[in-house]
């Protein structure tokens, strides 16, 4: 059906690039309370009333738990070679620790052979902010070092388990929403407000990484098996040279608080004393860091937009919060909406180009560490459509989005980034956290009240990518990918390729 909307592709990808879809299993999976799993910390934060847009919850989400077949269909119909899922720590270990359930280790273990029996590498993430809720409860979660222990026995035991066929595994995913959103602004589960005890959680989830990379070497049977951990290393740009404070102050506690730990085996100088209001750092023990630096093979990195920033002048010391905002010092800092920018449906600017540079970038600051942008991709406003009696989705916006990113990518690549592969956020729509079902990032839409799948015309356009390896042009659409610039003006309306299509 949405054929007629794509032209033959240009600019190639090398036959080793990895392309595939990624999600979260708090986000999809559903089942909340079957086969045995236990409660997570964003089951109690989703059900706690006015923590997420209109009470949402996690309950059902996409329903994939009880769909899994389904989804793998749609899967081998898109034409992946890497899935990346997360696992339900609380539905393979119902309390953190201790017991585990057969039942909820059987149900990922199938999956992983079902997506090699489809010819699909599984690429696996431990912790996607969802820790169960008994070590929330018994050790305040990773406020607590013993959450770090009882991490690295999880990854002990995935990696038995599953160490003989997953491609890539993923310590953690975007710890800083997991620390700063979760224990400092208190917009994500659990719900903490303070900076201090986010901070600490920082640290923790850095352990925990060196801790977990360690069980996973002593496990992992498969030859060719990479451990990785997905960042959201964020992209930052300071308005005027006289704001490169702001980036820098940014920079420190956004993404240097994990990247000097996991990649260099310190935390910067500049960090500590910004913090030192907040925070003596007494709790990073003597060989803590040494765990926390452990090799990876591959430094996942996950993209949305830039942040622009500049100080803010109306900065006053004595009024700086404990807790309760974004990181410790945000109001040392404005953060900047580019009014030049096109926007995605959650308000954020749309710059192809700062994924390009941002992947040139860290090739040049980590040399020999190969990237993998682990997540890129958008919400819009979506409506399912009839059309010669079918169901379709017509998100152009998404798929231009995709169009410009993935060809960034590979611009990155010829500039002498060590990129390898590409994976789109998301494969479904689902729970976006304390967002609820409001944005929809899938490129398979998710009816929410009757769980039916329908593919949007991104899907199409990105199973052409994976099928060829050669990246498909939107019709009629003239694309400009230029920096800081709004994208040229569609050469025919979208009723026009709607009008086409329907003749294909």
């Amino acid at each position: 059906m949405y054929h007629g909307l794509l032209d033959t592709g240009h600019i190639d990808l090398p036959p080793s690039f990895i392309l595939g879809a990624a999600t979260a299993a708090y986000q999809i999976e559903g089942g909340a309370t079957e086969g045995g799993r236990g409660p997570s910390i964003w089951d109690t934060f989703s059900h706690t009333p006015g923590k997420t847009e209109g009470g949402a919850t996690g309950d059902v989400a996409a329903d994939h738990y009880h769909r899994v077949e389904e989804d793998l269909g749609l899967m081998e119909a898109l034409n992946l070679t890497a899935y990346r899922f997360s696992i339900s720590w609380s539905r393979v270990m119902p309390t953190g620790e201790g017991e585990v359930n057969a039942e909820g280790l059987q149900f990922y273990s199938r999956l992983v052979d079902s997506l090699l029996a489809r010819g699909i590498q599984p690429v696996v993430t431990l912790n996607h902010w969802d820790l169960p809720q008994a070590l929330e409860d018994k050790y305040g979660g990773w406020r607590e070092r013993e959450t770090a222990f009882a991490f690295e026995k999880y990854a002990e035991i995935m990696g038995a388990a599953l160490g003989d066929r997953v491609y890539i595994w993923s310590t953690h995913n975007e710890p800083w929403n997991n620390s700063f959103s979760g224990y400092g602004s208190g917009a994500f589960a659990p719900g903490g407000t303070s900076h201090e005890d986010a901070l600490i959680a920082a640290h923790h989830l850095n352990l925990s990484h060196g801790l977990a990379v360690k069980a996973l070497r002593r496990t992992i049977t498969r030859i060719d098996a990479r451990i990785s951990v997905a960042l959201n290393i964020f992209r930052v740009a300071a308005e005027t040279p006289e704001d490169a404070e702001a980036a820098r102050l940014f920079d420190a506690v956004a993404n240097r608080v994990f990247t000097g730990p996991m990649l260099n085996g310190q935390y910067p100088a500049d960090l500590l004393a910004d913090t030192r209001k907040f925070t003596d750092w007494s709790f990073v023990l003597p060989g803590d860091l040494e765990t926390s630096h452990q090799p990876i093979d591959l430094l996942g990195v996950n993209y949305y937009e830039v942040m622009h920033v500049r100080l803010n002048p109306a900065y006053d010391p004595e009024t700086e919060k404990d807790g309760g905002t974004a990181f410790p010092g945000s109001e040392r800092i404005e953060f900047l909406r580019r009014g030049d920018l096109e926007r995605t449906g959650m308000d954020w600017g749309i710059e192809p180009q700062g994924l390009e540079d941002h992947l040139v970038a860290l090739s040049a600051q980590h040399p020999g560490l190969p990237i993998m942008v682990m997540e890129n991709g958008a919400a819009f406003p979506d409506t399912v459509t009839s059309l010669n009696g079918n169901n379709v989705v017509l998100d152009f916006d998404r798929t231009r989005f995709l169009i410009e990113h993935v060809t960034a990518t590979d611009r990155a690549r010829h500039r002498g980034a060590n990129v390898v592969g590409y994976l789109v956020w998301s494969l479904l729509d689902n729970f976006e956290w304390a967002a609820g079902y409001g944005p929809r990032f899938g490129i398979i839409h998710v009816d929410y009240d009757t769980l039916q799948r329908t593919p949007k015309l991104s899907s199409h356009w990105f199973s052409q990518l994976c099928a060829s390896k050669t990246i498909p042009t939107l019709r009629e659409f003239s694309l400009d990918s230029r920096p800081d610039q709004s994208r040229a003006p569609t050469t025919h309306t979208e009723d026009a390729l709607v009008a086409n299509l329907s003749k294909d």
